[in-house]
This record gives structure tokens, C-alpha cells and sequence, in this order.
């Protein structure tokens, strides 16, 4: 029976490591997908608590120069104040259903002095993806009750404001380009009173799904089964190959063959050759002939070879 020696060599071991490596980044990848689906998970339920809480005085939960707190955000907040839509901040190249469109933010000046950035909806552009301040939808006048929903500042470059639009909105440029003391973070529109003359489309609350994340994971980890599966099934059929091999070349060796061949005997000790046999002679056979003087002499030889006999 051939042993497993064969997978200490060069080309067996080197295809262990590789299947090692393989295994071990297919199975880290499955448990990096199934640590995003917790976060996901843990994200959802902090959005679903703060979607469903009271809402809360704005300045309760942000203040000027701070920065939001990843567990507000998605919560929901109240401000009574007036809009000013002079300052009216148009976010660029916000996309929804396929459709080229901005956000419309517009400052709400508080009773303290302070301002919260308020963004109203999203505005359809025609594929323009921006907008001038002046021509989006004008929000309503004078005193205005708002509830809406906490979101954190945006980072990098795409924040910048130039000429009152941005691509993404960060609280502290925003009131820099104003001239503003804005409070931290800004609120997506859930509601105000009274109502506008024409109103901006609504905010679009985050996807509460899973994702795929369950069964990207679970593929990955199938391909690491599949690495070690596949590992010891190559090395099962080659010792299973090497086996019949040998029994192959042993039955080739231990074999009688034609003349000259040898075979062991009882005691295990080769034999000695068979030396090849004579052809047997055939038995003449009388000619059969029809001629009279043919078959008289055919007779006299057949006597012949009986006397000899």
C-alpha cells in the first residue's frame, strides 16, 4: 500500500501553502462581509429608534462648532425660526431615480442668533445637475415650525462652497460662505408648517435591507470549503493512482510470459527458464489420388509405415 510520503514533496507542498493562503483570505472575506452585516444591522436599529423617537429641540441635540454625534444621526429634531432664502445653498448633482437634479438647503434663522441648515427636497434639473438660487422654489415666509432629520457633516474637498453651491454639505463651510453661525450638522426636511406654495420632493430615508451581505459572506466561506475539499481530493486520487500503479507494475514483473519467461516457484526463488518446445511432427497423410497405379503405390507405403510401426 503506498504511504502519504508523496505530500512531503516539493510539488505538494507548495500546493498545500497555496491552498492554505486561498483559505485563509476566502474565509477573512467571509467574516469581512458578515462584520458588515452587523454594522448594517446595528445601523438599522439606530436609524429605526431615532426615525421613531419624539422629536427633540434642535438646539438639544447640535451646537455651534460641534460635530454631530454618530448615534443622532437620523434623529429627529424640531426648530421654529425664519428661513432665509437669500442664502439659499444649492447641493449639485444629486441624482434620483436616474434623474439629474440639486437639494436645496436653505438656512433657518433661530431666535438666539444662530442658524440651522435646513435642506427642503430635491429639485429636478432637466440633466443641468445645478441650479441657480434664485430660481428653485421659494420656502414659506415668516415664522416656520420644522421638524427634521439629524444628519453629520460631509468631508474632503467636495464640500467646498463656490458661489452659494457645494456638492456635499458641511455645516462649517457653509456658514463660512455665509457669514452664519450655523449649528453642527444640518437636518433633512420632515416637515413644516405652514406648508409652502410649491414644495421641493421629499427627503429619501436610508434603505433599512440587509444588503447581501449574508450571502456574499456565505460564498466566500464556500470557497474556502472548497480549497480544502479540493486539496484532499487530489491528494486521495493521487495515492489512489500510485496504488494501482504499482499493482500495475507487479503484476507486470510476477507475470509467466512466452518462451524464455520465468516464474517464481514455491519457495519464492525465480525459476529457470523454460526452454521452447518443438513443434509436434504432423502424421503424413496418404495422398488421395484417383490413378489406379497411384493408389497402388499409395497402398504399398501405408503397408510400409505399418510394418515400421
Amino acid at each position: 500500500m503506498r504511504s502519504w510520503s508523496f505530500l512531503l514533496s516539493r510539488r505538494w507542498l507548495v500546493l498545500a501553502v497555496v491552498v492554505v493562503l486561498l483559505a485563509w483570505l476566502a474565509y477573512s472575506l467571509g467574516q469581512w462581509q458578515f462584520g458588515r452585516l452587523a454594522d448594517k444591522k446595528a445601523s438599522n436599529a439606530q436609524v429605526t429608534a431615532n426615525e421613531n423617537a419624539d422629536a427633540s429641540p434642535a438646539t438639544d441635540v447640535l451646537a455651534v462648532g460641534t460635530e454631530v454625534d454618530d448615534a443622532d444621526e437620523w434623529r429627529v429634531v424640531s426648530a421654529t425660526g425664519t428661513y432665509e432664502p437669500e442664502d439659499t445653498v444649492i447641493v449639485r448633482y444629486r441624482t434620483r431615480d436616474g434623474e439629474a437634479g440639486v437639494d436645496v438647503v436653505v438656512p433657518l434663522l433661530l431666535d438666539d442668533g444662530t442658524a440651522l441648515l435646513v435642506d427642503r427636497g430635491w429639485l429636478a434639473t432637466d440633466n443641468a445637475g445645478t441650479a441657480d438660487p434664485g430660481d428653485v422654489p421659494a420656502p414659506p415666509s415668516g415664522e416656520v415650525d420644522v421638524t427634521g432629520y439629524v444628519r453629520v457633516d460631509a468631508e474632503g474637498d467636495s464640500t467646498a462652497v463656490d458661489d452659494q453651491s457645494t456638492r456635499a454639505v458641511d455645516s462649517a463651510a457653509v456658514g463660512q460662505a455665509l457669514g452664519l453661525d450655523v449649528l453642527g450638522g444640518w437636518v433633512e426636511l420632515r416637515s413644516e408648517s405652514p406648508e409652502p406654495a410649491t414644495a421641493l420632493e421629499p427627503v429619501e430615508l436610508p434603505d433599512l435591507g440587509n444588503g447581501p451581505h449574508f450571502f456574499y459572506g456565505l460564498q466566500w466561506w464556500f470557497f474556502a470549503l472548497l480549497a480544502v475539499v479540493g486539496f484532499v481530493w487530489l491528494a486521495i486520487d493521487e495515492r489512489r493512482t500510485g496504488r494501482r500503479a504499482a499493482r500495475a507494475a507487479a503484476d507486470a514483473t510476477g507475470a509467466t510470459g512466452p518462451a524464455g519467461s520465468t516464474s517464481p516457484t514455491e519457495d519464492g526463488s525465480p525459476a529457470r527458464p523454460h526452454p521452447p518446445q518443438p513443434a509436434a511432427r504432423r502424421e503424413r497423410k496418404p495422398r488421395q489420388t484417383n490413378h489406379p497405379y497411384a493408389r497402388m503405390m499409395a497402398q504399398q507405403d501405408a503397408d510400409r509405415d505399418q510394418s515400421r510401426s
